[in-house]
């Protein structure tokens, strides 16, 4: 067991505060962000300092159906190493689904998305993190995620699924409580149950969120302050066990830094409040050990995940009908919320978009989404967005020239022009000209 204790998740619009915030014991940095070569002098500076740094991936898809991939197991690897991390953390979740075992296109999901809880599914899982142990250079803790749909003829509880997949694997848990508390609005399951079936000697450590509620539907947005619920599920945790680490995740819409050591000091009082109500006889959360069987998940086993998932991811991004059992409202609304999150994405990756096109990107890019799914990340999905544009909007206007001198400078194998700098600095220029 590694103890972490306070932390608070790395991002760059943060670092500064992040290093002169007193009582910060250790950050996760999103692994897919950072390059081992070119590191942030912020997270350089952390860790001369002894501040523990844990990469935490988003794209490795371990609930999928296919095996993981080696490259982005060897990246994620490779990020351990540079940080000198003492454990990785990726997700239960799939994000891409299609491929050689449906016979069809590959389909992204740019987001984290639900497996179900069948034993198919779990087999599947506990091979794939197996998979991803033997090539990581440390311990693998995975994450429970948020969920805005259910899906049909599930066997198991969440706390039931989890248990097994630790008890099979030996993998360690990042408990999200923000996650338990959404589901318990979008899914009616109630977080205390999932806790009381949790095996607490795996826990890793916790994290915890903040969102909103819209239309009886809870969003997980990473975007708003931590809400009281939230922080009671982490003392109904912390009274069950004493977690080795406890994290605030923060990804936009970024406070001042007094804001942030308010939430990390009502996370602190929440932990503090659940020890209290502990039993003096509790036994201290240990590594996890591999007592379940190591059986695989043959191919047949695999291809029936992959046809249910391709089916359901189709439906949210392409807009092909919704499988038997799903419920319609919920898959329309996990729908549009994808297509909103690929919006906000690619206009960071590819910010001149938005000023190249005006106030009317957002909605040119919904329309382009709806039967338009991503295939390969979001530098593509703009490069795709941008040549969907110029096909659709013939003439000679000045916007249209300049989104095809932009697309003309990426879509090759050769970039036109190797000033990135001085385009984004135009670009910039132009968003100030325009308000």
């Amino acid at each position: 067991m590694v103890w972490l204790g306070t932390g608070i998740g790395w991002r760059p619009e943060i670092a500064e505060a992040v290093e002169n915030m007193p009582g910060i014991d250790w950050v996760e940095a999103v692994a897919e962000n950072v390059c081992p070569g070119h590191l942030p002098e912020s997270l350089v500076r952390l860790r001369e300092r002894g501040v523990t740094v844990v990469p935490h991936g988003v794209s490795l898809g371990l609930g999928g159906a296919e095996r993981p991939d080696e490259g982005r197991l060897a990246a994620l690897a490779e990020r351990a190493e540079a940080f000198g991390s003492p454990l990785v953390t990726e997700h239960i979740a799939f994000v891409r689904a299609g491929g050689a075992l449906t016979a069809s296109g590959p389909l992204e999901a740019g987001h984290l998305l639900p497996v179900p809880r069948t034993r198919d599914a779990l087999d599947v899982l506990c091979e794939n993190v197996r998979i991803a142990q033997d090539a990581l250079p440390v311990p693998l803790a995975v994450e429970n995620i948020a969920a805005l749909i259910s899906w049909p003829g599930e066997e198991m509880t969440e706390g039931q699924f989890l248990y097994e997949l630790a008890d099979r694997t030996g993998v360690r848990l990042l408990i999200d409580v923000a996650n338990l508390h959404t589901n318990h609005v979008n899914r009616g399951e109630d977080p205390a149950e999932a806790l009381a079936g949790l095996p607490l000697e795996a826990i890793a450590y916790v994290h915890v969120a903040g969102g909103f509620e819209r239309d009886g539907v809870w969003h997980d947005s990473h975007a708003h302050p931590v809400p009281r619920p939230v922080l009671d599920v982490l003392t109904d945790l912390a009274s069950r066990v004493s977690p080795p680490g406890v994290l605030l995740e923060r990804d936009e819409n970024f406070p001042e830094a007094e804001e942030i050591r308010g939430e990390l000091d009502a996370i602190r009082r929440a932990v503090e409040e659940g020890a209290g109500r502990r039993p003096k006889t509790g036994a201290a959360p240990v590594a996890g050990v591999r007592t379940g069987t190591r059986q695989g998940a043959g191919d047949a086993t695999r291809q029936r995940l992959a046809l249910a998932q391709t089916a359901v991811l189709s439906a949210l991004v392409a807009g092909t009908p919704v499988p038997e059992g799903f419920d319609r409202v919920r898959m329309g609304v996990q729908a549009r919320a994808l297509a909103a999150k690929r919006a906000d994405v690619v206009a960071r990756v590819a910010p001149e978009l938005p000023v190249i096109l005006g106030d009317g990107y957002r909605a040119a890019f919904l329309a382009y989404a709806q039967t338009r799914p991503m295939t390969g990340g979001y530098r593509r999905d703009a490069l795709d967005f941008a040549e969907h544009v110029l096909a659709e909007r013939p003439g000679n206007t000045p916007a249209r020239r300049e989104l095809r001198e932009w697309w003309l400078e990426r879509a090759g194998s050769r970039p036109r022009s190797r000033r990135p700098a001085v385009r984004l600095a135009r670009a910039t220029r132009r968003v100030l000209l325009r308000r």
